[in-house]
Order: structure tokens, then sequence, then C-alpha cells
């Protein structure tokens, strides 16, 4: 938000610091050349009104972009914005060719009904009876690859395979979808598998307002009965900016009319819905919170209530590392019994295991489905996932550090050859503010500080940033925005990838200060809050 006034006035307090014919020491001289050059190439960006829009914008990445050299000048940054993005279509179409969204399931069906429906009696000499038989019953696979063809067309080829006590099949699907507009897609759906005949489908989406679509996908499904048609049509509307309200109609094999409610927030997520149809109808509610945590903790719960008997479920899923979510869920159910779920995500996989423990309803299933899965999470996330993500972590701030060094070496140099070069001014800032009785900075560390016992076997990184500090300060005061204080002169990145801060203690009025800011916070000294209490 600087004025071309305060652009200006700062390129000249940097020229004059900077300027080579001030310093007759051929190193400072040859040190004072190079940064005045930098001063000079980010005066050029920022007065020139249309690189400023772009640097503002989008950063280096905008001004490295290939084809601003063909593009008209513009006078806002509304139409700069537009061409960029234009520039950058183009480059992703060029790329279109090279890019799949691979997405696949893995469930695993287990039958462990063994563990707690026994056969006591006539089946105790059988051999083997002694210990419980715990069987994978049910398995599906199904994964799917996009192939981009051009910007508004798409091929999906996906296919599945499925086994359920010894018998199995599988099917192969090919879609292939087109943007029409922005308002709207349609998709073509041809498939074919052992279990049933050959598929024909389409599905149809339309944004019909703002804050409405629809949904219509009819299918045509060939098999030695015949043909079976099927339609279905699902209608959503934005009830308010965290609602979603939608009204579904299904035509054909299983005929059913749903509606549901669901609101979605930052914290939390419902839903209320209601099925009539053949041959399931039934009523469910469910909520899940999410808790506000690195982990990004959810703990969600639900009953489901039909023709079909009734199931209250509960459960709770963690990230355990970037890219993976561990989820488990206890469902108790009548006449279904007890299982337990459990999912893992991981990038665009997903692993599902299905655990049936008992076709009645016992307190000890309940209990062992409920307990045991937090009792191992706990024991793997503390002698596992842990110790891995801090290994992980470590490998990525070496590689990180590695990759960045002669960066981070010819930044250092900067920073102390800027140093160096401000040793006059800073003597003259100082004299006038102690003429004055005003803001002087004792001593000042930036970098990453160990204040928490639990990491004091961490080293601490900082590096001193008095002198660069001291001259940024004008008439009394220090200003710094919301901005990684690594850019400021006289400053350089301690510790790649890591937490930064910077540490304060300035002297005001005779009055010691202290205070201690996050890298990217925004800071104004002198404060009143700042002050050292003497009796302390």
């Amino acid at each position: 938000q600087a004025s071309q006034e305060e652009l200006k006035a700062a390129y000249r307090r940097l020229c004059m610091l900077y300027h080579p014919d001030k310093h007759r020491d051929p190193e400072l001289k040859t040190q004072a050349e190079r940064l005045f050059n930098l001063v000079h190439q980010a005066y050029e960006v920022l007065s020139d009104p249309q690189t400023r829009a772009i640097y503002d914008i989008y950063g280096r990445r905008g001004l490295e972009m290939e084809g601003w050299e063909v593009v008209e000048r513009k006078r806002t940054a509304a139409e700069i914005r537009e061409e960029f993005e234009r520039l950058q279509r183009e480059r992703e179409e060029r790329r279109l060719q090279q890019r799949t969204n691979p997405k696949g399931t893995i469930s695993v069906g287990i039958d462990a009904t063994d563990l707690f429906d026994r056969y006591d009696e006539e089946y105790e000499d059988v051999p083997g009876s002694s210990f419980p038989q715990i069987e994978i019953n049910k398995m599906h696979i199904s994964q799917s690859i996009e192939a981009p063809l051009t910007s508004t067309d798409t091929a999906i080829l996906s296919g599945n395979l499925s086994t359920q006590n010894g018998n199995g099949g599988g099917s192969i699907n090919l879609a292939l979808r087109r943007v029409t507009s922005a308002k709207g897609w349609g998709e073509l759906e041809f498939g074919a598998g052992d279990l049933h005949g050959p598929l024909f489908g389409l599905k149809i989406f339309r944004n019909l307002t703002p804050r409405c679509f629809i949904t219509t996908n009819c299918a045509l499904q060939f098999s030695s009965r015949g043909v079976r048609p099927g339609l279905t049509t699902v209608l959503a509307r934005n009830l308010d900016k965290n609602t979603m309200g939608y009204l579904q109609w299904r035509w054909g094999i299983q005929s059913a009319m749903n509606t549901s409610i669901v609101r979605d927030t930052k914290t939390s997520h419902f839903t209320v819905a209601m099925q009539l149809g053949i041959p399931h109808s039934f009523m469910m509610v469910s909520y899940q919170h999410k808790f506000q945590d690195e982990d990004q903790t959810r703990v969600k719960g639900s009953l489901k209530v039909g023709f079909f008997g009734t199931i209250v479920e509960y459960g709770a899923e963690r990230k355990i590392s970037r890219h993976s979510v561990l989820g488990a869920t206890v469902s108790v159910g009548v006449p279904q019994g007890v299982s337990l779920k459990i999912k893992l995500n991981r990038a665009s996989q997903t692993y599902f295991f299905p655990v049936h423990l008992t076709d009645q309803l016992l307190p000890s299933a309940v209990f062992y489905a409920t307990v045991g899965p937090l009792v191992i999470y706990f024991a793997m996330h503390r002698l596992v996932i842990k110790p891995y993500l801090r290994a992980q972590k470590e490998r990525e701030l070496e590689k990180q550090r590695e990759s960045t060094a002669s960066d981070i070496l010819q930044k250092k140099q900067e920073a102390e050859a800027a140093v160096r070069l401000m040793q006059e001014s800073v003597r003259r800032i100082i004299e006038a503010e102690e003429a004055r009785m005003g803001l002087i900075v004792v001593n000042a560390w930036y970098g990453k500080f160990v204040n928490d016992n639990s990491r004091k076997n961490e080293k601490v990184k900082v590096i001193d940033v008095t002198v660069p500090l001291q001259c940024l300060v004008k008439d009394s005061k220090l200003i710094l925005t919301e901005a990684s204080k690594a850019g400021l002169p006289g400053f350089y990145d301690p510790c790649v990838g890591e937490e930064k801060s910077l540490k304060v203690l300035y002297q005001f009025r005779g009055v010691l200060h202290q205070v201690m800011s996050a890298d990217n916070e925004a800071l104004r000294i002198p404060k009143q809050s700042h002050r050292i209490d003497a009796d302390g």
C-alpha cells in the first residue's frame, strides 16, 4: 500500500546508505555496488504501475512468467490479473497430456465373529477349534485414472474386482466428460462386466442459478433378464453460506425418494436425511466435530433408523502424516450386531477394513471395539508414527537446507555487507536518538528460540540484528509490516524451514523495554506494554 512518495523516500534513503561513492575501502565499495544494484532493480519494479501490480498479486513468479513482453500495457490490477490468468491457462494446456488423477479403493472384509460367538459344546473336539477362526470373507478393489484430452474434454477409465465367499467378478468403465460452459458439463459412460452385461449411461450437471444446481444420471443396463433402465436426479440448493439442501429421486431397480440437509462449518458437520423407497426406508442424523488442532482430529456419531433395523455409529479420524488420515468407526445395530470399520486415506487411495465382530449386542464386543483401536493407535503413535514423522521432518529440512545453501550463503554475505555499510548511518541515528531520549535498540536477535523444556535438546539458531533494526528507526519509531523479516536489509534466514521469531531489547525515554514477535507478525515500537517492570 506504499505510495509513490514513500517508495521514492525509501529508495533515496537506501541509495544514500549503499552508494558506492560513499565508501573508500575497495571491499566495502564492491559490496555497496552489489547492494545498490539490487535496490535499483527493486525500485524499477515498484515504480512501474504494471510490474508493481504483477509483483503485488503474484510475486516473483509473476515477473518470471513468459509472455509479458508482448502484453499491452494495462492500467489496472484487475486487467493484469486477467492477462496473467490467460497466460497461465495456456501453460496449463501444454501440460495437460502429462497429468492424470489416479484414485483407488481397496476394501477387505473380515469375519471375526468366532472371537465372541463360539460354538462351545458339540464342536469342542474338532482339531484347531481352541483358537478363534478369523477369515477374510470379501474383498473389493477399484481404480480409476483421468486423461485430459483438451482443456474441456477428459477421458476417465475405471475398473473394479469383487469377491465374496468364493464368488466374484469385475467390470470396466470408460467415461468421456466435456465441460460445455462455466455452468455445466456432460458425461457419456460405457461399461461391461462378467456379472452384468453392457452399460450405457449419460450424466448431466447444470447450475440453474448461482445458488442452485441439478444433476441427472440416466443408465441402460443390459443383462440376460433384458434391459434395465435407471434414472437418478438430484436437485441441490444453498440455503445459506454453510448449509446445502438436497432432493433426490431414483427410479429403477431400487426406487427411492430422499431429502437431506447438510451443514458444514469450520468446526462441525451436521447431516439429517430421510428416505422413502424400495427396499429401504430410513431416517438418519449424523454429527461430526472438527477440532482445530494440527492433526485435524474429528469425532463423529450417527443414528440410523429404518425398516432394516437401527444402527448407531461413533468414531474418530486423525491426520497421521502429511498425506495420510486414519479413522475408526464402531457400528452397533439390530439385527446387524457389532462391527469395527478401519479406514486409511493415503493421498488419493483409500484402504477400508470392515471387521464384523458379532451378530449379537454383546457389551464385551462393544468395549473391545472401542478401547482396542484407541490403545493400539496411541501405542503406534508414540512408538512408530512420531519418531517416523520427526525423522522425516529432519530429512526434509536437511534437503531444503542443501538445496538453498548457495542462496542462503549469498543472502548471508549480502546481509553482513549491508551491516558493515550501515555502521556510519547507525552511529548518527543513535546520536540523534540519545539527544532526544528516543528509541535505541540495545540488542536484537532473529531466528529460532527454544523456550519449551520439552525442546531443550534442540539447538538455538539466531543472528544478531541490532544494527539493521536501529537503521530502520525513524523519528523514535520502528514499524515492521506483516511479512517475513528475513527480507529486511541486514537480515537473512538462519534456519530454513523452521519457525522464527524476532526478540528486541530496546530503550525508550531511558527505560528498558522488551518484545518478542513472530516472523510474519507486524511489529510497532515503542509500546507501553513492552516496558520491563523495574521491580521484577
